[in-house]
């Protein structure tokens, strides 16, 4: 069964936006000028390309997720990832809308834990999530989340929206990697212990 890989930028205590809804603390929030140090990127790249489906909430795709990423220049940077995330199947997940908006994306409306466990039932690469700290903190709460890569900007913001607020008792967590880059990220790379009394006891 393939994985689902989280993907999320946070301040150092953890959250993905600020009280304000606001992304202008992070060292790049997604703009043209694309911030991060040449092997940031390529990580960012390498974590994109390793998967073939993505899993995107309702508000990431009518902030036009899709047409942005589409309308990257080839010439651009950034179209190292932007083209592979325009040519894999996305999916939308509402209960709202009638029908998809975007091109390659389809509609999942039945509920989050089967949609998602059909999905990574089904063959090819891995899948990637992406979207607000309430549609992450819905995949955590389900237990459909298999690896969190959490990409830790260089600020403190004491307040503000968290994806681990959903969170309902203990996340058990290993740690895989942590990898600290120039730019300030810091990378922290966890998978979901699903069954942390069998690993302490195997140990």
């Amino acid at each position: 069964m393939r994985k689902v890989k989280l993907e999320m930028q946070v301040s150092l205590d953890g959250f993905a936006l600020d009280v304000d809804g606001k992304t202008d603390w992070m060292v790049w929030s997604w703009g043209e000028d694309w911030t991060w140090d040449e092997a940031l990127r390529r990580r960012h790249i390498d974590l994109t390309t390793s998967s073939d489906c993505i899993l995107l909430s309702r508000m990431m795709a009518e902030e036009d997720f899709v047409g942005h990423w589409a309308n990257v220049d080839p010439a651009d940077p950034r179209s190292a990832f932007a083209q592979p995330i325009t040519k894999m199947r996305k999916v939308v997940f509402s209960k709202t809308l009638d029908q998809s908006k975007w091109p390659n994306t389809d509609l999942a409306k039945g509920e989050l834990a089967d949609e998602v466990t059909r999905r990574k039932a089904e063959q090819g690469k891995d899948i990637i999530a992406y979207g607000g700290p309430n549609f992450a903190g819905s995949l955590l709460r389900a237990g459909l989340i298999d690896e969190l890569h959490l990409f830790v900007n260089p600020v403190v913001l004491g307040a503000g929206r968290s994806m681990f607020k959903a969170v309902d008792g203990a996340l058990n967590l290993t740690p895989e990697k942590a990898t600290t880059y120039e730019c300030g990220v810091v990378v922290l790379q966890y998978s979901i212990d699903r069954d942390p009394m069998s690993r302490r006891q195997a140990a």
